[in-house]
Order: C-alpha cells, then sequence, then structure tokens
C-alpha cells in the first residue's frame, strides 16, 4: 500500500537521505533540532545554529555536527563582526524565538516585558523582545528569506499588538511578511500542534514569485494548506512508558470515563476538586494532544502510562536513533519544531519561492 504522507514520521537518521541541494539555511533558538532535521528532509543545507542552551547546544552538536555553531545569547550573536561570508549569503534563515510569555498555559500579559530567569542557560532575558534581536539579524544577514515559528498565543488578546509589531520591523529590515496558524497533524505529524508561521521574503525577491492583492497593495503569495490524512496514537501505541506510580494518580486514572479530556475532568466529578488540567488523556482513535516539555502531560487512555521514548519521537516526527544524550526526550522533542512540519513547510518555500528565485538569478 502507499504511503499517503510526503514524510514518514517513523525514520532515522541512519537511513536518511540529506540531499543539501535546495538552499543554505541557519537555525537560530536551534533548540534540539527539530526545524533542522526537517530543512534537512527537504534537501536543505543547514550549516549552523545559535542557542543559548549549552545543555541543547551539546545534543544538537553531537547529532547534526554544524559548521558553524554559536553558544551565545542572540543579544549578542546579533552584534558580531565576524561572521563568516557564508551566513550573508543564506537562502533561509530560521528561527523559533522562546515564546513562553504568550502560551495559554503561561502567565500571558503578567510576564510581558519583565527579566526573568529563562531556563534554557539560565539566563536573564525579556522573553518577549527576542523577536525583534531575531529580525534585527535578518536586517544584518539579509537572507533571501526568514522564517519564523511562535505558539498560537501570540494571535490572542492583547498579544496581537506584538504581531503588527513583528509586521513593521521585518518592513524596516526590508521585507515583505505574512503570518499562517498551522496544525502539525495536517501535515502528517501524529500530533495535534498549533504554531504561527511568519514567512518574509526580501522585497527586492518579490516580482520573482507568484503575488497577491490585498486591501492596498500586492504581496508575495505562498500557498502552505495542508491535508494530508491524520494519524490516530493507536498507530504508534506500544505502551513502553513508565507505569503510573503514585496512588492518587492511579486512583484518578482508574476512574476515567470515555469522553474525559484530562486528569482534571476525573478529578472534578469524583473528588470535587480543580486540578490537574495539565494531564491530558491520549485516546489511541484520535490524534495525540500537543506534547509539552514535562514527562506527565500526556497518558494513554487505555494503560496507566506515560509515553515512552519511541511513542514520543514518532509524535515529534523525530529519528527514531536520536541520540538524546542526558537530556530527557519528552523536554527536546516538547520544546523542539516536529521535523516532518518543517520539512513541509519548507518544501513548499523552495517549490514556490526558491526555484523561480533561482531560476531568474542563472
Amino acid at each position: 500500500m502507499n504511503n499517503p504522507h510526503k514524510f514518514n514520521y517513523k525514520w532515522t537518521l541512519k537511513d536518511a537521505n540529506f540531499t543539501k541541494d535546495k538552499g543554505k539555511v541557519f537555525s537560530c533558538f536551534a533548540c534540539g533540532g527539530g526545524s533542522t532535521m526537517g530543512y534537512k528532509l527537504a534537501g536543505f543545507d543547514v550549516i549552523g545554529c545559535n542557542e543559548i542552551d549549552p545543555r541543547m547546544m551539546e545534543v544538537y552538536q553531537h547529532n547534526h555536527n554544524p559548521k558553524f555553531a554559536y553558544l551565545e545569547p542572540i543579544q549578542e550573536f546579533k552584534h558580531r563582526e565576524d561572521l563568516p561570508n557564508e551566513l550573508y549569503n543564506l537562502d533561509i534563515l530560521d528561527g523559533s524565538p522562546p515564546c513562553s510569555t504568550f502560551s495559554m498555559m503561561g502567565s500571558r500579559e503578567k510576564a510581558w516585558g519583565k527579566m526573568k530567569h529563562f531556563r534554557e542557560g539560565q539566563a536573564k532575558q525579556v522573553l518577549d523582545t527576542l523577536f525583534f534581536d531575531f529580525i534585527d539579524l535578518a536586517k544584518k544577514l539579509q537572507p533571501k528569506i526568514v522564517i519564523a515559528e511562535n505558539v498560537k498565543g501570540l494571535l490572542l488578546g492583547g498579544a496581537k499588538k506584538y504581531v503588527t509589531k513583528i509586521y513593521e520591523e521585518f518592513d524596516k529590515a526590508g521585507y515583505y511578511c505574512t503570518h499562517f496558524l498551522l496544525d502539525a497533524q495536517n501535515m502528517g505529524v501524529p500530533q495535534r500542534r498549533e504554531r504561527v508561521l511568519f514567512v518574509c521574503l526580501r522585497k527586492d525577491l518579490a516580482e520573482l514569485v507568484p503575488m497577491r492583492k490585498n486591501l492596498f497593495e500586492q504581496e508575495p503569495y505562498i500557498n502552505l494548506d495542508f491535508n494530508e490524512p491524520m494519524i490516530p496514537f493507536g498507530e504508534i501505541a506500544d505502551y513502553s512508558g513508565r507505569k503510573i506510580e503514585s496512588p492518587i494518580l492511579r486512583m484518578v486514572w482508574d476512574n476515567r470515563k470515555e469522553g474525559d479530556l484530562d486528569f482534571g475532568d476525573v478529578n472534578t466529578r469524583v473528588r470535587g476538586k480543580d486540578t490537574s488540567f495539565g494531564k491530558k488523556f491520549i485516546y489511541n482513535e484520535k490524534v495525540c494532544p500537543t506534547l509539552l516539555g514535562k514527562e506527565d502531560c500526556l497518558i494513554s487512555f487505555e494503560q496507566p502510562r506515560y509515553l515512552g521514548r519511541s511513542e514520543i519521537c514518532c509524535i515529534s516526527s523525530f529519528p527514531q536513533d536520536y541520540d538524546f544524550l542526558k537530556q530527557k526526550p519528552h523536554y527536546v522533542c516538547g520544546m523542539s519544531v516536529p521535523p516532518i512540519m518543517m520539512a513541509q513547510i519548507s518544501s513548499r518555500i523552495y517549490e514556490q519561492w526558491l526555484i523561480p528565485i533561482n531560476e531568474a538569478n542563472k
């Protein structure tokens, strides 16, 4: 039977064919390398990365051996005067600026504009300004295309003012900008993971790609509609994860009912307590909910178990042989862009934008 998906979510690094013939990419806020592997699967050559967390950088370098690696805050990296020429001739500058202050799971407005200790590298930063540091870097390097990923919460409530500011700053940097709300489950990833994607094209290249009219002017157009068949958790479940050991949590699990979304539903019904809504049930016939950076955020409805290593790699589309070193797979994968999600996106960008740009510049 033919595989209905463009990319296989269950794959290995040792068997992957990275052609490196689609263009050069540099990744910022690279974490464990999720977006990097997506670009590689799509045929791009990821020549380097910037990351603040030494633990994540160790994992990244161990698995990817980048030509250029900068372990430092982007606020310092963007001011470097010793960057190699290759970074000024990029096809794509990629970045996933840390977004916890915009997440619906966080404190949101209460944390905006405040200095806080950031888990990655234990540095103290204002997290909601990191996106603009990234745009400063784009203005300096002037890649053909900039791709930035962030959480859905950026489009909600007061956070929408940041989207307006992002557009303004990309315009000043010399880029047309557009954004999309995408869900990984529609792209061949066995996980419901909604993310906002900003896709930006350098203005001098706009006449070479498809254009469309908006209310006031023309702008570059790209089709990022994905409708691949969804992959239910039952297709990948192997029940290899750690069993629930806490007597209280096991009691909650034992009292679950069909239709309960999380432990909070059970606690409310059985114990009269409004707690544990962050512990989501995974149903075999449904796509897995969003993986966060905690082991206990997802629990099988069929067996009292957390996710096992192979299950985590599958729902995140990480390779089965990825070496997480001393880090927990759920943490690295929960913090990363699913590789197949970025492979799908970057394939479209290559087909619709980079091919006509490259043809025109021959």
